[in-house]
């Protein structure tokens, strides 16, 4: 096998990643732009000692679930961004909930029933985006799995709001990083790498106001940031006059929904490396004396503390990681809700608080990057006993 041959092969199973397996002389192939069940030609675009990767180049037997993108860019070649714009939405989220599942079976040895969650809506969804400026001094997209940077006129899961034809007029700086942000006012802020911006992006949810900055992080969909609140603060369960810890906690989404609920007697305590996103929650939080932000890693912060109700976390896609995860259980909070982008990561978290008497207590998914591989769960574990 070479790279560009080219192979008819059977589609099964869904892979973790975006990919679907198929099988050729016992070397596992993942294919992009395939659907399980699908008899296609594929394309070598990768090798390595045990597996190949592929691109899909002719579906000989199509499935039900395969529609026709909505972008011209959603093929192989194109842009990177939508791995999914080839199958219908509701097989989507059956995929997705299966890789999690798989996930938890392989990882953690543990059989979970759940279902990813509808999000609407699934196109013009995304409120932030990260470009990067071509050769032509144009909006561009990488192509998947690559450093190729493939120049686009129009994006269907971005915000109607983001006007990419109007950026391309701008003559931006070639090799620069744009971020383009809207806010829930529906105003668009725009930083170009190695320019200073001094505007602001406001978003509102429920009847918390914030400020912040275009990179800092914020939930990309436009339902997310009420959707997860919502899902952790069912979770939590808190209680008036609790001490709740919000780890990686960005620019405090979580804390703003838990204030009135822990009330004065109770404390919030948020720890974040990011300095912007330290800076816009130190501005939103001003006014709460029980709000403390800690800047710095948290595993290097977390250990001058010794007690806690309550912990969120919400940490990178590589998972917290069991030094991470004993410093939480030596402050023996009652309930930790776990923010998960990857279902990996939280599956092998999962084991090692398992391990620490912390038994899985629930799980939900949310379908808030449609069109895409990603996945969004959040986990809620209790101490044993």
């Amino acid at each position: 096998m070479n790279i560009g041959d080219e192979l008819v092969v059977d589609i099964s199973n869904v892979a973790h990643g975006g990919h679907f397996v198929a099988r050729h002389d016992g070397r596992v192939i993942f294919v992009r732009h395939a659907i399980t069940g699908e008899r296609v030609k594929i394309r070598i675009t990768e090798l390595s000692k045990n597996f190949a990767r592929a691109d899909v180049i002719e579906v000989i037997e199509s499935s039900s679930a395969r529609v026709k993108p909505g972008c011209d860019y959603a093929r192989p070649g194109g842009c990177g961004g939508c791995d999914f714009q080839h199958i219908d939405p509701v097989q989507q989220r059956k995929f997705k909930a299966e890789i999690i599942k798989e996930q938890f079976k392989r990882l953690a040895k543990l059989e979970i029933d759940i279902e990813v969650e509808e999000v609407l809506p699934t196109l013009g969804w995304r409120s932030r985006m990260e470009f990067s400026v071509s050769e032509n001094r144009t909006i561009a997209m990488f192509k998947a799995r690559s450093n190729t940077l493939i120049e686009i006129a129009e994006c269907r899961i971005a915000h109607e709001e983001i006007d990419i034809p109007k950026l391309n007029s701008l003559k931006l700086p070639v090799g620069k990083k744009v971020v383009v942000a809207v806010g829930s006012d529906d105003r668009v802020i725009a930083a170009i790498e190695g320019r200073e911006n001094f505007k602001l992006v406001h978003q509102k949810v429920g009847s918390f106001e914030f400020s912040l900055a275009p990179e800092s992080f914020w939930q990309s969909h436009i339902r997310a940031p009420e959707t997860l609140l919502d899902c952790v603060l069912s979770f939590a369960e808190l209680r008036s006059g609790d001490h709740l810890y919000d780890l990686y906690s960005g620019v405090g989404l979580f804390a703003s929904g838990a204030i009135d609920i822990v009330g004065e007697a109770g404390r919030i305590t948020m720890i974040e490396e990011s300095a912007s996103a330290v800076t816009d929650a130190r501005r939103n939080f001003a006014n709460f004396q029980n709000v403390e932000i800690v800047e710095g890693k948290v595993e290097r912060e977390l250990k001058q503390f010794v007690r806690a109700d309550v912990v969120v976390l919400d940490p990178p896609r590589s998972g917290a990681g069991e030094r991470v995860l004993r410093q939480i259980v030596a402050l023996s909070p009652r309930t930790l809700v776990y923010v998960a982008c990857d279902p990996a990561a939280l599956a092998r978290d999962t084991v090692t608080l398992e391990a620490m008497d912390y038994s899985l207590d629930g799980i939900r998914a949310f379908d808030l990057f449609p069109m895409t591989q990603h996945i969004e769960s959040v986990a809620r574990f209790i101490r044993q006993g």
